[in-house]
């Protein structure tokens, strides 16, 4: 009976010691997020205004605002996540519902597993290679958005196969059960139930293309422009690109450290009101499904 009792109080220990480990893990990383958070925001924020937020920069950069910079990382973004969303899954349905499980479709997946973990300057170089060079697109919108694009398409795809798996087979079967097409019962069955978990791997995405350097570096950022862009095939200023620019090749680079902070902000307001408009889309569908 001794042992017995002991043995449940070590296991008690034990699950209360693993426990306080875990919640102390969570705590570090959110007092590192909030530090960084804090840290740019009380940098930034003496740089926000209204000129800095509508008007292009200007004496060398120095002064002046990011509105082009702020128009351009919106086009890439969107454009990123009308090449990626479809693709990613309409790729999903197939390796979901159509494939024939094997070998093949295990490499497949392998390789997409492969593509998410990639460094972001490797997408870049691609870019620049097939779409700046090959297809003769040039520095532009199009080139930029494609290559973001395919950035985020292996966590798209990722995502929305999980959300697809998470959809109970029985609905499958009671559709087709009643003489639904397999198209019809994927599109009206499958994927609605699917869609509020699809959206969260967008918005990691979103996340992901609005935040990037390296890809847009070259295939798509300019280093400065005043105006703005007339066509796809225009080049555009980027956030990620100008803060790049700003902390590392300007001319007077202690004079913009609050144009720094203040861009940093900026795309981080950004980012995260992309994400926040994701979230009430998610949510809202989430309510409709319970209903």
């Amino acid at each position: 009976m001794v042992k017995i009792i002991m043995k449940w109080k070590w296991r008690y220990i034990k699950q209360n010691l693993f426990m306080g480990a875990v919640s102390l893990c969570a705590l570090l990383i959110i007092l590192a997020l909030g530090g960084i958070l804090f840290y740019i925001f009380s940098n930034g924020l003496q740089a926000i205004n209204w000129e800095f937020l509508t008007s292009p920069p200007r004496d060398s950069m120095t002064r002046g605002g990011i509105m082009p910079a702020i128009l351009g990382t919106l086009y890439l973004t969107l454009g990123a996540i009308t090449v990626a969303l479809p693709l990613g899954i309409a790729s999903a349905v197939y390796l979901t519902e159509y494939a024939r499980q094997g070998l093949i479709i295990r490499i497949i997946r392998l390789g997409v597993n492969c593509l998410a973990g990639i460094p972001s300057v490797v997408f870049g170089l691609f870019g620049l290679g097939f779409f700046v060079v090959f297809l003769q697109f040039g520095s532009c919108i199009l080139s930029g958005a494609l290559t973001l694009g395919f950035l985020v398409l292996p966590t798209i795809i990722g995502a929305s196969e999980e959300a697809l798996k998470a959809v109970p087979q029985t609905f499958r079967e009671a559709s087709l059960a009643l003489g639904v097409s397999k198209w019809r019962t994927i599109s009206r069955i499958v994927l609605p139930n699917a869609l509020p978990g699809i959206l969260t791997g967008s918005i990691l995405g979103i996340g992901r293309a609005a935040g990037e350097t390296a890809p847009i570096m070259f295939t798509a950022a300019a280093f400065f422009t005043a105006k703005l862009p007339s066509s796809i095939f225009d080049e555009v200023m980027a956030l990620p690109y100008h803060i790049y620019v700003l902390a590392t090749a300007g001319t007077r680079i202690e004079e913009t450290r609050p144009l720094q902070f203040g861009t940093a902000l900026v795309l981080m307001a950004l980012v995260l009101g992309i994400d926040l408009f994701a979230i009430i889309i998610r949510s809202r569908m989430r309510k409709k499904k319970r209903w």
